[in-house]
């Protein structure tokens, strides 16, 4: 139960306490919050006879993490969009995902409605990532394509999500995203550039190959090669070389910026894939140049 429902659930006992006392004393002090409970007790004050009088304030909120802003900032910045779903009232609602940074939320949310958000969600196309930790929150961990269960929560939430947070952090979502990113991003660059990569190498092997029956492939040849032999030997020993030097890359992974997806495919089209066109012409004419040298050739 949060602070101010237990506070509420305070001040329901002590009203329920006075109208059962059967001879009340108005000049006890009441309890009040909130704007409607100070109302009510000033007017059960002025017909007892008594002036009201507020003795004090207290002022209850729920306590935003530090740095929750910019980290919800980091989420946007990869285009994704954030919604907080809590049970409070719209205005307290409102207020939290103000202070927070949120792009949406969902106040007075049950269960249904939280399973519900992530249906609709879903049906217009987009993957939904949700953390939970209680067991309200497990049908919805279950419903979304990434549940993430906080360490601290309820068995049913752990058992509903696809993944356990050991920190008991919501924000480790970014973590999640970005490993996420860097595999697709990693395994996308490597394919990108390997297939690039083979088509440059087609205009050394294939006229080499294929020169002497037709002739007229030697047009192809357009990194001018010494010879057939050259041509092959020079493609097979660059295949070897820029096996080894992906290793640390395939290894480290590609370094992964926040940025929407667009921006982060054109990048990589043309880093990889324009690299992976250009290095083999650079790489084979010079291994023939080097092969012709050493008279291997």
């Amino acid at each position: 139960m949060s602070s101010m429902a237990h506070l509420k659930d305070l001040v329901r006992r002590h009203v329920l306490r006075r109208e059962a006392s059967p001879r009340p004393d108005p000049r006890a002090p009441i309890l009040a919050v909130g704007t409607s409970h100070l109302a009510a007790v000033q007017g059960a004050a002025r017909q007892n006879g008594a002036a009201p009088r507020v003795l004090g304030v207290v002022y209850l909120k729920d306590i935003v993490k530090g740095g929750i802003r910019e980290r919800f900032d980091r989420l946007r910045a990869m285009g994704i969009r954030t919604v907080m779903i809590t049970g409070d009232n719209p205005l307290t609602a409102a207020a939290i995902a103000q202070e927070a940074g949120v792009d949406d939320f969902l106040s007075e949310a049950k269960p249904e409605d939280k399973m519900a958000l992530i249906k609709r969600e879903q049906a217009g196309g987009k993957l939904v990532a949700m953390t939970g930790d209680g067991t309200n929150d497990a049908p919805a961990l279950a419903q979304a394509d990434v549940g993430v269960a906080m360490n601290s929560g309820t068995q049913a939430a752990k058992e509903a999500g696809n993944m356990i947070d050991l920190d008991s952090n919501p924000t480790k979502l970014i973590e999640v995203v970005e490993i996420g990113k860097q595999l697709l991003m990693t395994r996308g660059s490597l394919t990108t550039f390997s297939i690039a990569n083979d088509v440059a190498k087609y205009f050394a092997i294939i006229p080499a190959m294929f020169v002497a029956p037709y002739p007229a492939l030697g047009a192809f040849n357009i990194m001018r090669l010494h010879s057939p032999q050259s041509a092959i030997l020079a493609s097979v020993v660059f295949n070897a070389l820029i096996i080894i030097a992906l290793i640390p890359l395939a290894l480290r992974g590609v370094r992964y910026r926040p940025a929407p997806a667009a921006a982060i495919l054109r990048r990589n089209l043309l880093v990889y894939g324009a690299g992976g066109l250009l290095v083999p012409f650079v790489g084979i004419k010079l291994l023939d140049v080097v092969l012709v040298l050493l008279r291997l050739v």
